[in-house]
């Protein structure tokens, strides 16, 4: 039997890394799909001994301090680094714009010199909010990048680090919209408030479109595209797309709450307004995937579906 893949996780405690370390200890993720019911070719090469794995996250790898980094790195020796950590809070990002690109630029920057120096292929997880969502079309892979956020701008910084230090031993995701079983999203929230307030109305934007993408599934294309070490970007939703007030809906009805208790309204009538801008179109469209011949992600109305029937009753 070949030797395990020694794989490093960044933010393995976080919403995405908590799957990603089920998938890479042969577990389904929660909510997730059978094997059986997924196209092999998404799936890793679950078996047993197949991965060595290493999972770190903030409280045991800081990744503004390169020397950490490089040690952590060396010490382990992976062949594979998955790095999902990031400062991921948008607005907070606004008002910390340091903080913002140490981590998220910065960090990156050093994940990907340790990972070039041990000759580990690097997966890095990024985001809808380097495009600046005015166009009229879904975002290809190919598309300009013009993040208009600092959030959008420091993950951008992200990938630039990751192509000129990587190259073709580097891997960029870019995803949006996501929800998950672990931590804090939109699924969660809405959950929590119909239940708070069973008769209040509930305003969502609806001039806001994207495609809602599941940690379940996400967790897997991940893992899959790093143990391939397939280069270049892909972006990994979800199938279908939807406003911020139809993924409402959905949620509230898959939980067994009425959906016309959902009101549009505008991004502009947000009361208060958000401080940072959002993308009005975040649609990526999996081009990369589709043209590798590899398998889109399921549709996000069952993927949401097998969410909340995983979710305990009470959000």
């Amino acid at each position: 039997m070949s030797a395990p893949l020694r794989v490093l996780v960044t933010g393995g405690n976080g919403q995405l890394g908590r799957d990603v370390r089920d998938v890479l200890a042969g577990r389904i993720p929660c909510g997730g799909l059978p094997p059986e019911a997924l196209d092999e070719s998404i799936l890793p090469p679950i078996g047993s001994g197949t991965f060595e794995v290493l999972s770190t996250d903030i409280d045991t790898l800081d990744l503004v301090d390169r020397d950490a980094v490089r040690d952590a790195v060396e010490g382990f020796g992976p062949d594979l680094v998955l790095h999902g950590g990031a400062f991921t809070a948008v607005d907070a990002c606004e008002s910390d714009v340091d903080t913002a690109f140490a981590v998220n630029a910065m960090g990156t920057r050093h994940m990907a010199e340790a990972a070039v120096a041990v000759g580990a292929h690097l997966v890095y997880v990024s985001t809808d909010y380097v495009f600046d969502g005015t166009s009229d079309d879904p975002y290809v892979e190919w598309d300009t990048p013009a993040p208009r956020s600092v959030y959008g701008r420091s993950k951008l910084g992200g990938e630039q680090e990751v192509r000129s230090l990587c190259g073709p031993a580097g891997t960029i995701v870019r995803t949006a919209w996501v929800s998950g079983a672990h931590g804090a999203n939109m699924v969660k929230t809405v959950r929590r408030l119909a239940a708070a307030s069973p008769d209040s109305t509930l305003r969502f934007v609806d001039d806001q479109h994207g495609c809602p993408t599941f940690t379940a599934d996400l967790a897997r294309a991940v893992v899959r595209l790093g143990a391939d070490r397939r280069p270049g970007t892909f972006h990994v939703t979800n199938q279908g797309e939807t406003t911020w007030f139809g993924f409402v809906r959905e949620v509230l009805a898959a939980s067994g709450h009425d959906p016309a208790r959902v009101e549009p309204i505008g991004t502009a009538d947000l009361d208060p307004p958000r401080p940072a801008p959002r993308p009005a179109n975040s649609r990526l469209d999996n081009a990369a995937l589709r043209l590798s011949g590899l398998p889109a992600l399921p549709r996000w109305e069952g993927a949401l579906a097998r969410l909340v029937a995983a979710l305990p009753d009470e959000p």
